[in-house]
């Protein structure tokens, strides 16, 4: 046996160090940290997340029904412009949903949860024509826009980087709601 052989049994002895494979099992995995030191989001602020998440979801899921069963003039062009409100409403949900994991409160997306507690109205069955397709989505982008308004204060005042994007949510949705709104306005 040579010198560092000798040495590594010694301490193999002394206990001060041990193969991989006779390292001892009773110690707690360091998988789960504690965050006792990071910023964890009261109540108030998790509940407010949610309320956004959900009319975010519920909007995107309205927006396909809308999408797939919408007919008339400028379908095309209304076709088009819901794919794009549903993919900013899909994006949008997603970061309030990392957002809210981040501040270690827990996101909940599930499809009873959404039709449970969504302020938005039901979107009707079957085909509708472009004009009322109009009215009916720039309804729930007004929708959507004041209760990320209603709860914004209560974000700011717990969180003001989670206030920060709801004013990104908040700015596009209104945005989406005049461009859409538009079609059936005359001067």
């Amino acid at each position: 046996m040579s010198g560092v052989d000798n040495d590594r049994v010694a301490r193999q002895k002394e206990g001060t160090m041990t193969d991989t494979l006779e390292r001892p099992t009773t110690a707690k995995s360091s998988r789960k940290k504690s965050t006792a030191s990071a910023f964890t989001a009261p109540k108030k602020l998790s509940d407010a997340l949610q309320k956004v998440l959900v009319e975010l979801l519920e909007l995107q899921l309205q927006g396909k029904q809308a999408h797939w069963n919408v007919v008339g003039k400028n379908f095309r062009d209304l076709h088009l412009q819901l794919d794009e409100i549903i993919d900013s409403a899909r994006e949008f949900a997603d970061v309030i949903a990392e957002r809210m994991r981040a501040l270690h409160s827990v996101p909940d997306g599930r499809s009873d949860t959404i039709a449970a507690t969504t302020t938005l109205p039901a979107y009707p069955a079957g085909e509708t024509d472009t004009a009322e397709t109009v009215d009916l989505i720039t309804a729930r982008l007004q929708a959507v826009a004041h209760t990320a308004r209603s709860v914004h204060d209560t974000v700011d005042d717990a969180d003001p980087t989670s206030a920060d994007i709801l004013h990104a949510i908040i700015e596009k949705i209104e945005q989406y709601a005049w461009m859409v709104g538009a079609e059936n306005r005359t001067p």
